[in-house]
């Protein structure tokens, strides 16, 4: 026996891997990456830069640069999300209007910008105009009458229809990732998953624009959910540009964190409630430099919608309202039970919908994506259009219903009586008795609220871009406002009662309706998706009023109660299981007293754990191993006898270094020996060259003792972003845990089907 080190050419036993080679590093598809692995490559190639930057001014610059790449990517993120956020808004402005009419001066003006043009429009009449013409008095010039009505009617149909089936088609064709709200998948990656495409060019393009057609059908979805999708697209678009990023799965996650604020920030007009959405709703991983970056980011997607301007009123969404009468302590009752509403429907919902999903999937019907959407766009247009709060595009409802009565408002819910005698100013307006066109609209309130409950339900999930957020929040609104108009009445014919008698004098303006409303668009919203703080900061920040946050706060607490009781997941949550991403919750409780043993494989009955030993196997030992297994790594033992445990291994990696050592290091063949020792084993004269991989291997691996109670395995895992750890007894290997099997027996503790896990 010999030495290998006497061979021929001490070149060829060189550890190849000093020289990095294509993809190593990487991860497959659908895999979760070693969030540890990324901070310790990330602190590798930070300590290189600064110790070069002390070398030459170029590379003290290009030091500077690396360091600035993360303010430039925000800038970046932040422009495109608020340009497009923009382009939507106006376009889905214009193709809303284009299902009632056309302006005969420019066909891409909307309705509203159509009149603005025209000089003969007047106030009392100013939604009409002669430039704007409804699609009956352009095709038969008729504009009164049943067959007006049915014509318009049937276009108002077909335009649905039309941009239902393109916008299917195009997701259908070009970018599946592109259908539903995006979040489930957005939190599932920001937990560390790898879904390739799911953030790729087609998929923003395409979602930017089937986003706009699918609003623009009057399908009972909002845009908000999916724009945060967009702006996670243009933040991993920006973050493969720089290095720093694009090979770095840990570093371009904090990116995406970045942008998932943004997308809230454009959504709603609330920077900083975007910032706190991320951070409490989506993120796994935020440190205090990502939240200065989103709030970067944020306010730079905010200023460029800004910019735009696309609703013409200087805000950043359509509903922005400013209400001018303080809240009462007896509201708090009213607001409360509008809270225990929301929680009620926010369980109604994510319950319904997910039976519904969940039979989607298992049977035929999951088969006919565009069938399926067809016909729902049918339904929904034939019922929306005789009822105007549902003909209306959903953010106009909203406005609507969270606007409060003045002296210039025209809609059906201010239709009060007025006394001829009041002198007042125009924005304190004292209660009045309701008018014919209040209780009109109560009940068509009371309808669209049905319709909506319903039409949401089967709507969300569909094969095309779905928010969740707007549906939401106009339940919550006709249900506010409803309230509100009963407590204001109440307050007004009852003046004299105990409960109002301090504080609702005749003639004073008491009770703010638009407010109710509020406050139960933020309570159903709430309850569907069980936030708490960035969702008080986000109708604050839509309300302009500090001193409504207590009614907001007291309706979405209540909100997450009611419905924590049915149940501790969201409609976000609850997408996710259904999926089976492997997924750890960090608001899960493992309260169960089980022990790694009880977990870990192998188990009793099954075979030995698949190993690699330091010096005594061959490369052709190994790619049997790899091929017979579909493991993502092996463990690294001196000898099977003594199963002392040394490193591990990951199989991309193993699979990267023979592929590349055949190629690239003469006289590797099939029964080479592999080491991951530093000095090569003793070796008879005559054997071909031994390949040292020991750069590849993992000497540091994650272990936990067999008798370690699973509680704290799990807070392992959940803290330190782990794919697996092994579990071992006096140094010696036992066996290995991996995030599947953390899942798997964390869904079994809880009466669930472990099996619904599918991914690592």
């Amino acid at each position: 026996m010999v030495s290998a080190g006497g061979m021929s050419g001490s070149v060829n036993l060189m550890d190849f891997l000093d020289e990095p080679f294509p993809d190593v590093g990487t991860y497959e598809d659908f895999h979760t990456i070693d969030w540890l692995r990324e901070k310790s490559r990330d602190t590798d190639r930070h300590r290189k830069i600064t110790s070069k930057s002390k070398e030459s001014i170029w590379e003290f610059i290009k030091g500077l640069l690396d360091a600035w790449s993360g303010w430039v990517v925000m800038l970046l993120i932040g422009l495109l999300a608020g340009t497009l956020a923009g382009v939507i808004d106006l376009a889905v402005d214009w193709m809303t209007d284009l299902k009632e009419g056309v302006c005969l001066s420019a066909f891409w003006y909307s309705h509203e910008q159509c009149c603005w043009t025209s000089n003969e429009t007047t106030f009392e009449d100013r939604d009409k105009c002669p430039l704007w013409q409804k699609w009956s008095e352009l095709l038969v010039n008729q504009s009164e009458g049943a067959s007006a009505y049915i014509l318009n009617y049937l276009m108002y149909i077909l335009w649905a229809l039309l941009f239902a089936f393109l916008a299917v088609s195009l997701v259908r064709v070009f970018a599946p990732y592109a259908c539903g709200s995006g979040i489930p998948e957005i939190k599932t990656i920001l937990s560390g998953f790898i879904i390739r495409g799911y953030l790729g060019k087609w998929t923003l393009l395409i979602k930017t624009v089937t986003l706009v057609l699918v609003v623009s059908s009057g399908l009972s979805l909002g845009k908000e959910g999916p724009l945060v999708h967009v702006a996670c697209c243009c933040g991993n678009f920006f973050s493969s540009l720089f290095s720093k990023y694009s090979k770095n799965e840990g570093k371009r996650r904090e990116v995406l964190s970045a942008a998932a604020a943004a997308g809230v920030s454009v959504a709603f007009g609330a920077p900083i409630g975007g910032v706190l959405f991320s951070l409490e709703e989506v993120s796994y991983y935020f440190p205090l430099k990502t939240l200065w970056r989103s709030f970067f980011a944020a306010l730079v997607a905010a200023f460029t919608l800004r910019s735009i301007n696309p609703f013409g009123n200087s805000r950043l969404v359509l509903f922005y309202v400013e209400y001018h009468t303080p809240w009462y302590m007896a509201e708090l009752f009213p607001f409360i039970l509008l809270g225990v509403f929301g929680g009620l429907w926010g369980t109604l919902f994510t319950r319904c919908n997910i039976a519904w999903c969940r039979r989607r999937k298992t049977t035929r019907l999951g088969k006919y994506p565009v069938l399926e959407v067809i016909v729902v766009t049918t339904i929904t247009a034939i019922i929306a259009y005789p009822n105007p709060y549902t003909r209306q595009s959903t953010s106009e409802l909203i406005s609507e219903l969270f606007n409060d009565c003045g002296a210039l408002e025209s809609s059906q819910l201010c239709d009060y009586i007025n006394d001829p005698n009041m002198t007042r100013p125009v924005d304190d307006i004292p209660d009045r008795p309701a008018g014919v066109g209040v209780y009109t609209a109560m009940w068509q309130l009371a309808l669209a609220l049905i319709f909506k409950i319903v039409i949401t339900i089967f709507t969300f999930g569909m094969k095309i871009p779905s928010g969740l957020f707007i549906p939401s929040m106009a339940v919550g609104a006709m249900a506010g406002r409803m309230v509100g108009i009963g407590v204001e009445q109440l307050a007004y014919h009852h003046h004299d009662w105990i409960i109002f008698r301090n504080w609702c004098r005749p003639g004073a303006d008491c009770v703010t309706p638009g407010l109710y409303a509020m406050v139960g668009a933020a309570a159903c919203l709430g309850g569907v998706t069980r936030m708490t703080v960035s969702l008080v900061v986000i109708m604050f920040e839509l309300t302009g009023g500090l001193e409504y946050i207590v009614p907001l706060m007291a309706a979405a607490v209540t909100s997450k109660w009611v419905a924590d009781a049915f149940g501790k997941e969201g409609i976000y949550e609850a997408h996710i299981h259904l999926n089976g991403y492997p997924f750890l919750d960090v608001k899960d409780e493992f309260t169960h007293r089980t022990l790694a043993t009880d977990v870990m494989r192998p188990r009793r009955g099954e075979p030995p754990l698949s190993v690699l030993t330091q010096d005594s196997m061959t490369v052709e030992d190994v790619e049997t191993l790899i091929k017979e297994t579909d493991y993502n790594g092996f463990p690294v033992v001196v000898s099977r006898d003594s199963e002392r445990l040394i490193g591990f291994a990951q199989r991309r990696e193993l699979i990267l270094a023979i592929k590349n050592a055949r190629q690239r290091q003469e006289g590797i063949v099939s029964n080479s020996i592999m080491y991951f020792t530093e000095e090569p084993p003793e070796l008879p004269a005559n054997s071909p060259h031994p390949l040292k991989l020991r750069r590849i291997l993992n000497l540091s691996p994650f272990t936990v003792t067999d008798h370690t109670p699973m509680e704290t395995v799990v807070d392992i895992f959940r803290k330190l972003g782990l794919r697996q750890c092994l579990v071992t007894r006096s140094g010696r290997l036992l066996g290995i845990i991996t995030k599947k099997d953390v899942l798997r027996h964390m869904a079994q503790m809880a009466n669930q089907d472990p099996e619904s896990i599918m991914f690592n």
